[in-house]
């Protein structure tokens, strides 16, 4: 089956919907319609200059322009994890903790696919590089900054517990343990709901583009648990690592609480 190509018209009748929105938010007083058009605007400028440098980028293979593409990812996703938090990290910790998990958690786990599963020639194919990345980037994004959003507002919160566990004689880790853990949860609810409702509830979006774009149904099935599993993990990874960095720079070297680490809340 062939791929139905769409038209700016088609497109435009599809951003009809959004403009609808915003109206309804309106007359509804929620005050998103601006928030909703700007999101919407930035998603068509940001697609659109994605699918033109694509384009290039299929064509050549260049790993240099490849890598660049990726920094650029990764640098955005971890300032987006911050600007999601209500109480940041002051200082290049608030970027710096978010990037430095995704780093660690999407990266190598998108290039232990290419290498051990997908085993594609050569590994830096940006048709498989690109889109496994970008897809992991993007939720693993989403699970840090709830996870760390947790940790730091509720550190704030229950101070006053915090700091009687370390008069008792707790160690830090001990102080806080509970807070990292609901933190850990909170990130992996969203990847955990969407492996339970696959499938059932929601076609997820790597096998319905697959699907549309004429692939068989089980081949599109089984690249879509790929995925899935790789989320799952990489959220896992990512959020573990971010928790465990941000409570740590929540204590000093004499086991005190160091709010004054974050800054205010907005």
């Amino acid at each position: 089956m062939e791929l139905i190509s769409l038209s700016v018209l088609d497109l435009s009748l599809a951003a009809c919907l959004i403009v609808l929105l915003a109206i309804l938010s309106w007359r509804l007083q929620l005050g998103l319609q601006k928030t909703l058009i700007i999101a919407a605007s930035r998603s068509v400028i940001q697609l659109t200059l994605l699918g033109l440098v694509l384009k290039q980028l299929f064509n050549q293979s260049s790993l240099p322009l490849i890598a660049l593409i990726s920094l650029i990812m990764l640098t955005v996703a971890g300032y987006e994890v911050m600007a999601r938090q209500g109480r940041k990290f002051s200082g290049w910790w608030g970027m710096g903790i978010g990037t430095s998990s995704m780093f660690l958690s999407s990266f190598s786990i998108t290039l232990l696919a290419l290498f051990t599963i997908i085993n594609v020639e050569p590994w830096y194919t940006p048709q498989y590089l690109i889109p496994l990345l970008g897809m992991l980037l993007g939720n693993t994004m989403n699970g840090i900054a709830v996870s760390l959003n947790y940790l730091t507002t509720t550190a704030d919160a229950q101070k006053g517990q915090i700091e009687a566990r370390l008069i008792q004689g707790h160690t830090w880790q001990e102080a806080i343990t509970n807070i990292r853990r609901e933190a850990l949860k909170s990130g992996l609810i969203p990847i955990i709901n969407s492996m339970t409702t696959a499938g059932i509830v929601s076609l997820p979006g790597m096998m319905t583009g697959q699907i549309l774009a004429g692939s068989p149904p089980m081949e599109a099935a089984k690249y879509q648990l790929l995925i899935l599993f790789m989320i799952a993990a990489g959220t896992g990874l990512g959020s573990l690592a971010a928790v465990w960095i941000g409570s740590a720079r929540l204590f000093d070297d004499r086991q005190r609480l160091r709010l004054d680490r974050l800054k205010s809340a907005q």
